[in-house]
Protein backbone atom coordinates (compact mmCIF):
# COMPACT_ATOMS: atom_id res chain seq x y z
CA UNK A 1 0.00 0.00 0.00
CA UNK A 2 1.27 3.28 -1.02
CA UNK A 3 1.96 6.27 1.77
CA UNK A 4 0.14 9.45 0.31
CA UNK A 5 1.09 12.58 1.97
CA UNK A 6 -0.78 14.87 3.58
CA UNK A 7 -2.36 17.08 1.02
CA UNK A 8 -5.30 19.41 0.47
CA UNK A 9 -9.02 17.88 0.45
CA UNK A 10 -10.07 20.03 -2.53
CA UNK A 11 -7.60 22.22 -4.46
CA UNK A 12 -8.84 24.86 -6.99
CA UNK A 13 -7.95 23.89 -10.82
CA UNK A 14 -8.20 26.70 -13.19
CA UNK A 15 -11.07 26.11 -16.42
CA UNK A 16 -12.83 27.70 -18.63
CA UNK A 17 -16.23 28.35 -19.27
CA UNK A 18 -16.70 27.08 -23.02
CA UNK A 19 -18.86 30.01 -23.86
CA UNK A 20 -19.99 33.44 -22.60
CA UNK A 21 -23.17 31.79 -21.68
CA UNK A 22 -21.54 29.22 -19.63
CA UNK A 23 -20.17 29.07 -15.88
CA UNK A 24 -18.04 26.61 -14.37
CA UNK A 25 -15.56 25.36 -11.34
CA UNK A 26 -13.23 22.39 -11.31
CA UNK A 27 -11.71 21.07 -8.18
CA UNK A 28 -9.44 18.09 -7.47
CA UNK A 29 -11.05 16.30 -4.40
CA UNK A 30 -9.00 13.71 -2.45
CA UNK A 31 -11.84 11.32 -2.74
CA UNK A 32 -13.48 8.18 -4.83
CA UNK A 33 -15.75 9.52 -7.69
CA UNK A 34 -18.31 6.85 -6.31
CA UNK A 35 -18.62 9.19 -3.31
CA UNK A 36 -18.91 12.73 -4.81
CA UNK A 37 -21.29 11.00 -7.07
CA UNK A 38 -23.28 9.24 -3.84
CA UNK A 39 -23.07 12.94 -2.38
CA UNK A 40 -25.26 14.14 -5.48
CA UNK A 41 -27.47 11.48 -5.23
CA UNK A 42 -28.10 10.26 -1.98
CA UNK A 43 -31.19 12.12 -0.52
CA UNK A 44 -29.49 11.41 2.24
CA UNK A 45 -26.66 13.30 2.12
CA UNK A 46 -28.13 16.47 0.52
CA UNK A 47 -28.36 18.40 3.31
CA UNK A 48 -25.37 17.93 4.95
CA UNK A 49 -23.08 19.54 1.89
CA UNK A 50 -25.48 21.61 -1.20
CA UNK A 51 -25.98 25.00 0.65
CA UNK A 52 -23.00 27.01 1.57
CA UNK A 53 -23.69 26.66 5.73
CA UNK A 54 -25.30 27.88 7.59
CA UNK A 55 -27.89 27.58 4.75
CA UNK A 56 -29.30 23.88 4.30
CA UNK A 57 -31.26 22.11 1.57
CA UNK A 58 -34.29 20.14 2.48
CA UNK A 59 -35.10 17.38 -0.11
CA UNK A 60 -38.47 17.12 -1.12
CA UNK A 61 -38.48 14.50 -3.94
CA UNK A 62 -35.67 13.19 -5.86
CA UNK A 63 -36.39 10.14 -8.71
CA UNK A 64 -32.12 10.28 -9.82
CA UNK A 65 -33.09 8.51 -13.42
CA UNK A 66 -33.59 10.47 -16.50
CA UNK A 67 -36.65 12.61 -16.82
CA UNK A 68 -36.74 12.09 -12.95
CA UNK A 69 -37.20 15.01 -10.89
CA UNK A 70 -35.86 16.47 -8.23
CA UNK A 71 -37.51 19.38 -5.42
CA UNK A 72 -35.53 20.83 -2.86
CA UNK A 73 -36.05 23.96 -0.49
CA UNK A 74 -33.06 25.73 0.23
CA UNK A 75 -33.61 27.18 4.03
CA UNK A 76 -31.24 30.21 5.51
CA UNK A 77 -30.95 31.24 9.47
CA UNK A 78 -33.08 34.24 8.59
CA UNK A 79 -36.09 32.20 7.76
CA UNK A 80 -35.12 32.80 3.73
CA UNK A 81 -36.21 30.06 1.72
CA UNK A 82 -35.69 29.35 -2.23
CA UNK A 83 -36.88 26.04 -4.24
CA UNK A 84 -35.13 24.57 -6.44
CA UNK A 85 -35.72 21.56 -9.01
CA UNK A 86 -35.38 20.01 -12.34
CA UNK A 87 -35.26 17.27 -14.38
CA UNK A 88 -32.63 14.80 -14.81
CA UNK A 89 -31.46 14.53 -18.47
CA UNK A 90 -28.62 12.64 -18.26
CA UNK A 91 -27.18 10.01 -15.71
CA UNK A 92 -23.50 8.13 -15.88
CA UNK A 93 -23.92 6.51 -12.69
CA UNK A 94 -20.72 7.25 -10.40
CA UNK A 95 -18.97 9.54 -13.47
CA UNK A 96 -21.91 12.34 -14.94
CA UNK A 97 -25.20 13.90 -14.07
CA UNK A 98 -26.96 16.45 -16.28
CA UNK A 99 -29.95 18.23 -15.28
CA UNK A 100 -32.12 21.45 -16.26
CA UNK A 101 -33.93 23.74 -13.62
CA UNK A 102 -36.37 24.86 -17.12
CA UNK A 103 -38.37 21.58 -16.66
CA UNK A 104 -40.57 19.87 -14.03
CA UNK A 105 -42.55 16.51 -13.85
CA UNK A 106 -43.52 15.31 -17.39
CA UNK A 107 -40.97 17.79 -18.77
CA UNK A 108 -43.10 20.83 -18.44
CA UNK A 109 -41.21 24.08 -18.67
CA UNK A 110 -41.30 25.84 -15.44
CA UNK A 111 -41.01 29.55 -15.15
CA UNK A 112 -38.01 31.50 -13.12
CA UNK A 113 -35.35 34.02 -12.92
CA UNK A 114 -32.59 31.15 -13.16
CA UNK A 115 -32.93 28.82 -15.73
CA UNK A 116 -29.87 26.69 -17.08
CA UNK A 117 -28.59 23.46 -17.25
CA UNK A 118 -26.42 21.92 -15.15
CA UNK A 119 -23.45 19.36 -15.65
CA UNK A 120 -21.46 17.48 -12.96
CA UNK A 121 -18.48 15.30 -14.02
CA UNK A 122 -16.64 13.24 -11.19
CA UNK A 123 -12.93 12.06 -13.26
CA UNK A 124 -11.19 9.88 -11.22
CA UNK A 125 -7.26 10.12 -11.43
CA UNK A 126 -4.77 7.98 -10.89
CA UNK A 127 -3.58 9.14 -7.80
CA UNK A 128 -7.20 8.13 -6.52
CA UNK A 129 -8.49 11.76 -6.28
CA UNK A 130 -11.23 13.10 -8.54
CA UNK A 131 -11.51 16.11 -10.87
CA UNK A 132 -14.46 17.22 -10.38
CA UNK A 133 -16.02 19.90 -12.51
CA UNK A 134 -19.64 21.36 -12.05
CA UNK A 135 -21.12 23.58 -14.93
CA UNK A 136 -24.11 25.77 -15.41
CA UNK A 137 -25.01 26.52 -18.93
CA UNK A 138 -27.62 29.65 -19.59
CA UNK A 139 -29.64 30.10 -22.37
CA UNK A 140 -28.31 33.86 -22.36
CA UNK A 141 -25.43 35.62 -20.83
CA UNK A 142 -27.43 38.40 -19.20
CA UNK A 143 -28.27 34.83 -17.34
CA UNK A 144 -25.21 33.93 -16.98
CA UNK A 145 -24.51 36.93 -15.80
CA UNK A 146 -26.81 37.42 -13.34
CA UNK A 147 -25.91 33.79 -11.82
CA UNK A 148 -22.33 34.89 -11.32
CA UNK A 149 -23.11 38.21 -9.59
CA UNK A 150 -25.59 35.99 -7.28
CA UNK A 151 -22.58 34.19 -6.31
CA UNK A 152 -22.31 30.97 -8.26
CA UNK A 153 -18.39 30.58 -8.48
CA UNK A 154 -18.06 31.09 -4.37
CA UNK A 155 -21.59 29.39 -3.47
CA UNK A 156 -20.36 26.27 -5.64
CA UNK A 157 -17.51 26.45 -4.57
CA UNK A 158 -18.19 26.54 -1.13
CA UNK A 159 -20.71 23.23 -1.77
CA UNK A 160 -17.94 21.34 -3.34
CA UNK A 161 -15.40 21.99 -0.42
CA UNK A 162 -18.58 20.89 1.98
CA UNK A 163 -18.94 17.61 -0.47
CA UNK A 164 -15.37 17.40 -0.64
CA UNK A 165 -15.35 16.98 3.37
CA UNK A 166 -18.60 14.66 3.57
CA UNK A 167 -17.16 12.16 0.80
CA UNK A 168 -13.89 12.20 2.92
CA UNK A 169 -15.96 11.10 5.95
CA UNK A 170 -17.98 8.40 3.70
CA UNK A 171 -14.44 6.52 2.51
CA UNK A 172 -11.63 8.08 4.57
CA UNK A 173 -8.39 8.13 2.68
CA UNK A 174 -5.64 6.30 3.26
CA UNK A 175 -2.48 7.50 4.80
Amino acid sequence: MQQVKDRAAVEVVAIEPRDARELAIARLIDAPADKLFRCWTDPALIPEWFCPKPWVAEVLSMDVRPGGTQSLMMRGPDGASHPSGGVYLEIVPGRKLVFTSAMGEGWRPVEGDLQFVGEVSFEPQADGRTLYVARAMHWSEATARAHQEMGFEGGWGIAAEQMAELARRLCPPRR
